[in-house]
């Protein structure tokens, strides 16, 4: 696919490139980061050169992965990274993180509310999950914000740092947007 930048009226979100090396070095230094996310830790200059020249410009190529470095409108800062990833046909996943001296002020709302509808609009998305470790409790204020319905836990599905975690998971549909849908959806009947 072919990269596109976003903006929201506080936020610029643009493809994540080799500019963002330094700021996402910074950013996931942050010790909250390293344990709700799956960034490697400790968090090395290396990780961030990778991440930013090489992970991120290859999922765009490759329709894979939809890294967006989320900056203030002026593009002067890093606030975030936000990330729509394909699981699947018509399926993806929204991840995210928010440097820590810009939490708070709902930038990240802001940001995967966006990211959500491009990704309805534009990618063929038909259904959008998030998923967090559970007591991540910051992520999950944030998926319910957005609007992302909350379906329940998943034991062991996650590895983290070389344990298994349990997961919450929510999704968000086109429909809950007030969008359409790629392919019809019969919700089931109770």
């Amino acid at each position: 696919m072919e990269p596109v930048t976003l903006t929201t009226e506080r936020l610029l979100l643009r493809p994540v490139g080799p500019q963002d090396a330094d700021a996402t070095y910074a950013a996931c230094q942050d010790p909250d980061i390293q344990r709700w996310t799956t960034v490697p830790s400790p968090y090395l200059r290396e990780h961030a050169e990778g991440f930013t020249s090489s992970y991120g410009p290859d999922g765009w190529r490759n329709d894979t992965d939809y890294t967006f470095a989320v900056l203030t409108a002026d593009g002067s800062s890093l606030v975030a990274m936000i990330g729509v990833m394909r699981r699947g046909p018509g399926l993806a996943e929204l991840g995210f993180w928010t440097a820590k001296e810009h939490r708070g002020r709902g930038y990240m709302v802001e940001a995967a509310a966006r990211a959500a509808r491009w990704a309805f609009e534009a990618a063929a998305v038909d259904r959008l999950e998030w998923r967090a470790d559970v007591g991540n409790e910051a992520s999950r204020a944030v998926a319910l914000k957005v609007g992302f319905t909350m379906e329940g836990t998943l034991r062991s599905a996650a590895v983290h740092q070389g344990t298994r975690r349990d997961s919450w998971v929510g999704a968000l549909l086109p429909s809950d947007l007030g969008l359409p849908g790629v392919l019809p959806y019969l919700p089931a009947q109770s």
